[in-house]
């Protein structure tokens, strides 16, 4: 295993007791920071929007943009089912299960149609949304809130297509079913973790 594998799984092992700070029912919810903070204050969430992104990257063409903006728009939907008062099982298991089915599907390199990856990456950003969603206030603050989860979303989705835009171009497709392994590693630890 080469050291940047390794080095991604160590801080895998790390920041995994912090996963569960992203997640309902932690801290203050308010406004645009707090929802910018929530994607991005997550093991979870933070891999599985880059591997988004690395997904778009590695397979091309229309994918790079139909891919992220399919899970944003999904994300959006769980947002309402959270928002609803509905409950939405498993919502911690499916989240993890998004990072290591990402991480699968990158480190196979799997060359899937534009529409599965986008119907694959939706049905993760239900849960992703939910989870916002089921923290998101209730007061004025909601649209400020949620423009930051969609922002930091975004962001961490065009990183994930500058990585995997890079190695690509690159021509060193190892590189990114690396990367793509040591997420899929990382979400099944926390896979068990959320259990």
């Amino acid at each position: 295993m080469n050291r940047s594998v390794l080095r991604a799984l160590s801080l895998g092992a790390v920041l995994v007791p912090s996963v569960a700070l992203a997640h309902t029912g932690h801290g203050d919810t308010g406004g645009f920071t707090h929802g910018f903070m929530h994607p991005v204050g997550g093991l979870d969430h933070v891999l599985a929007m880059v591997t988004v992104g690395i997904l778009a990257a590695q397979l091309g063409g229309r994918a790079i943009w139909l891919v992220p903006a399919s899970f944003v728009g999904v994300m959006l939907l769980g947002v309402m089912l959270g928002l609803s008062g509905m409950t939405l099982p498993l919502v911690e298991i499916a989240i993890a299960s998004s990072v290591v089915a990402l991480g699968a599907v990158v480190a196979l390199g799997l060359r899937m149609p534009v529409a599965a990856a986008m119907a694959m990456v939706g049905a993760f950003a239900v849960f992703h949304g939910y989870a916002h969603g089921a923290e998101m206030p209730a007061e004025t603050a909601a649209a400020a809130y949620a423009a930051g989860f969609v922002s930091a979303t975004a962001l961490l989705h065009l990183a994930g297509l500058a990585l995997g835009t890079t190695v690509v171009r690159g021509g060193d497709a190892r590189l990114l079913r690396a990367a793509g392994a040591a997420v899929a590693v990382i979400g099944a630890i926390l896979v068990t973790g959320a259990a």
